[in-house]
């Protein structure tokens, strides 16, 4: 098949990666490849220190996509001979003080349900896991919550499909895609992929301002640190050549996303105050991005209601999880194009899912079998 993907974020990047191992004839429309919510998410692969109340179906699939990362980082780095900086250490969820500690307990009530491992430690074994921690309260690891470098990740995956990818932004047609100047691009599928600004075609996904701050020290943590101190939450995320990446904020927030002075100052104190030794690090970089948000805080996978020729796929509304959850995607994706079997814990995020879209609903697809309109 001939398929258009519009968006070259870590989502619309792994949908074509996998259409294109697949077979079929790609084409991927950017103005920026890689330079949206991609470039400042700090790369965590943490179904489980995400989990939340009300929210199981949501931690299963990113439970199935991070089952997925290791053998699909393998065959990226040996196909691009990018090495991505995939992280296995696992992650320590900390609270600075008690009442920090009492809401990181709510997560380990999640997990505990649906039997995901992890490990309570005191203050005196937090500090013997990491110790560039300071005097924390307690601390979990998460054994199976790992992490990647989503810069690289890109790197990797524009370089597999190399000229497929075409700089320039694209809209949806009736028969495939047309640019600014009037030229069209006719295709059998369309998938949707464009992150925060999906809003524009689907009501559901609205933009979330989130800031992340690159840092360069020695003095940083072995493995990933998702912490709430004294009642903000920070992470800090180590990669490869001493860089540090610092993050955690969410605004709800329509309008260009800017790093403010505020938020900085906020992550800043938290993660100096969780890892004293950041305190000499080198400020490297500022990133401001939005984030794509849905009102169950679930993706939007699956049939769009078009009516027309053209098959249209959805691929948005990933919010926090979209680097953890590129590689399931895309194989949904690719079943939806086909119109092959989709896993199940995928079918639970179809577009269909709200009351209200746009102007029309679908028609849920059962037992997994496309059903395009």
């Amino acid at each position: 098949m001939r398929v258009a993907v519009i968006g070259a974020g870590i989502v619309g990047l792994a949908c074509a990666e996998e259409l294109v191992r697949c077979g079929h004839d790609v084409r991927v429309f950017d103005p920026d490849p890689g330079g949206g919510a991609t470039r400042a998410a700090a790369g965590m692969l943490a179904p489980a220190g995400e989990a939340w109340h009300g929210e199981t179906d949501l931690l299963r699939l990113g439970v199935a996509s991070a089952r997925l990362w290791p053998e699909y980082a393998a065959r990226l780095q040996a196909a691009s001979g990018v090495d991505i900086d995939l992280r296995t250490a696992g992650t320590l969820l900390v609270g600075q003080d008690h009442d920090d500690l009492q809401q990181m307990r709510r997560t380990l009530e999640v997990l505990a349900t649906q039997g995901i491992a992890f490990q309570e430690l005191d203050r005196r074994e937090a500090r013997a896991h990491e110790p560039t921690l300071s005097r924390v309260a307690g601390a979990t690891l998460l054994p199976e919550d790992h992490n990647v470098n989503p810069r690289l990740v890109a790197e990797a995956l524009l370089c597999l499909l190399g000229d497929r990818v075409v700089r320039a932004r694209a809209t949806v047609l009736d028969g495939g895609v047309a640019f600014a100047d009037g030229t069209e691009f006719g295709c059998d599928a369309v998938v949707v992929a464009t992150g925060a600004e999906a809003r524009s075609l689907v009501p559901q996904v609205r933009p979330v301002r989130g800031e992340t701050i690159r840092l360069r020290g020695a003095d940083r943590p072995s493995r990933v640190l998702r912490a709430r101190v004294h009642g903000e939450t920070v992470y800090v995320v180590p990669r490869a050549g001493g860089e540090v990446v610092v993050g955690a904020t969410e605004e709800e927030h329509a309008s260009e996303p800017v790093a403010t002075l505020g938020a900085v100052v906020r992550l800043l104190h938290a993660a100096r105050t969780l890892v004293p030794g950041l305190e000499s690090a080198e400020v490297v970089e500022i990133t401001a991005r939005h984030r794509p948000g849905t009102p169950d805080n679930g993706p939007l996978i699956g049939p769009h209601p078009a009516v027309g020729p053209v098959r249209q796929v959805l691929a948005v509304g990933h919010y926090r999880g979209g680097v953890l959850l590129a590689p399931v995607t895309a194989r949904a994706v690719r079943a939806y194009v086909e119109g092959g079997d989709v896993p199940a814990t995928v079918r639970r995020f179809v577009p269909s899912r709200f009351s209200s879209y746009g102007s029309g609903s679908l028609t849920p697809a059962p037992h997994g079998r496309v059903v395009v309109p």
